[in-house]
């Protein structure tokens, strides 16, 4: 930000106009994410509240497969959120609720923290709402259709989900370094 305002200024183009608009943009984004912020706390107080997480716990726990299958479960879950959902949603809303289930189950905290974001990270292509699209097709020529949009990130979709399924296989793709670093 302070690089686009110097940028700006060396330009000549930092006005008063423009600076009071940027405030305001900027001021309405973090507002809208504050009250995301303060709905998902509400939501995880009631959800506890009734017992929701111990009903979660007892869910996945109890799901065939053991621990192999709560964690398909919850990726599954959150990649299908990922397409009516944006990952400030999921993480503040569902990475509370699952993440110590998961944790308690014996998971290693950064491989389950590495799997999480890269399943979010598939959810900015996945249609209709993802953040990628959006800027698609705000920068794509006026020919190119929204749908043609869809199709062509679904590769990179396969290719999200297949480093998914690479990182699921072998675990130390993401935990070797930081064991190098910090020591297991």
């Amino acid at each position: 930000a302070v690089g686009a305002m110097l940028l700006a200024a060396l330009r000549g183009q930092l006005t008063g106009e423009v600076l009071r608009h940027v405030v305001r943009g900027t001021t309405q984004v973090t507002g809208m994410v504050f009250l995301i912020l303060v709905g998902a706390a509400l939501f995880s107080l009631v959800f506890r509240g009734f017992a929701g997480d111990e009903l979660v716990a007892d869910l996945l726990t109890d799901l065939p497969g053991g621990v192999t299958g709560a964690m398909l479960a919850v990726m599954g879950i959150m990649f299908l959120l990922g397409f009516v959902l944006d990952f400030i949603e999921i993480t503040f809303v569902v990475v509370p609720i699952i993440g110590p289930v998961l944790l308690t189950m014996g998971l290693d905290p950064v491989w389950l923290g590495v799997m999480i974001a890269l399943n979010l990270q598939t959810s900015f292509l996945t249609p209709p709402f993802g953040f990628a699209l959006f800027y698609l097709r705000g920068v794509a020529p006026p020919e190119v259709r929204t749908a043609q949009i869809y199709r062509g990130v679904a590769p990179f979709i396969l290719i999200q989900l297949l480093m998914l399924g690479l990182l699921a296989a072998w675990p130390q793709l993401a935990t070797w370094l930081p064991d190098q670093v910090y020591g297991k």
